[in-house]
């Protein structure tokens, strides 16, 4: 209850301090925002933006951008593409900037964030760009900062660097959520454009008439036999082709 929650407020706020000295930001610490991207070979890519303040995670305001398959292997371009479009809104909005913005990655993608911010008229935001070791496991973080040239790496038993691990981490795997459903959406899409004789048409009146294809896909033989054109037989096909595959 009560003791644990004021425990873990404790722990963050000693979290965000220690984060304030090694970064040399004035003032307190209350918001940080974390961008990653996740891709297969360049496809189905999604970044995602993850929010803590001083009480934790803020799922409510994480948010994802859909980006146009980029280049394979590309995440410079496909995080540029995140970073401008959310910091974007969030100026013309007059929203909260985060005090602290982390990166996934490294030197380049420091620079990249930086020109991006600078373009949109942020440049005095504190972007850090944290590069896992080579094992991608967590530890071994190199933080790399605007006119800093060696990275930091921060003690084992440092407190800031566990809230860097769980930001990042988090920020990982709302990508990779994201960028699961993106895929899985798609090879659904595919299937219902290769069912035997439903045409584009046909296909059209189903997603209009459940809003979607994650509507067709909750819909039962006798719904989808209620749409027009769509006989008893065929709305059979349509369930056991997006069924089967699950």
């Amino acid at each position: 209850g009560l003791k644990i929650e004021l425990a873990k407020k404790t722990k963050i706020n000693v979290q965000l301090s220690e984060l304030g000295k090694i970064l040399d930001i004035k003032g307190n610490i209350s918001r940080l925002e974390c961008f990653d991207v996740s891709h297969t070979s360049g496809e189905f890519t999604v970044a995602s933006c993850v929010v803590f303040n001083q009480e934790g995670a803020k799922k409510n305001e994480y948010r994802r951008f859909n980006i146009k398959d980029n280049i394979p292997g590309d995440d410079y371009s496909a995080m540029s593409e995140a970073i401008r479009r959310h910091y974007i809104r969030l100026k013309n909005n007059r929203s909260k900037l985060p005090d602290v913005l982390f990166v996934d990655g490294g030197k380049g993608q420091l620079s990249r964030t930086l020109s991006v911010l600078d373009q949109i008229g942020l440049k005095n935001l504190n972007v850090v760009a944290v590069a896992k070791n080579k094992y991608r496991k967590s530890g071994g973080e190199k933080l790399f900062l605007p006119n800093v040239s060696k990275p930091l790496i921060l003690p084992y038993d440092s407190l800031a660097k566990l809230l860097i691990q769980n930001i990042r981490d988090e920020a990982h795997r709302f990508a990779i959520s994201g960028h699961r459903l993106k895929r899985a959406k798609k090879i659904k899409q595919s299937q219902l454009e290769r069912i035997p004789g439903l045409g584009p048409k046909r296909r059209r009146d189903l997603l209009r008439e459940f809003g979607g294809l994650e509507g067709i896909m909750k819909a039962g033989i006798a719904d989808l036999s209620k749409v027009q054109g769509i006989s008893k037989l065929m709305s059979e096909r349509v369930y056991n082709n997006l069924h089967d595959y699950q």
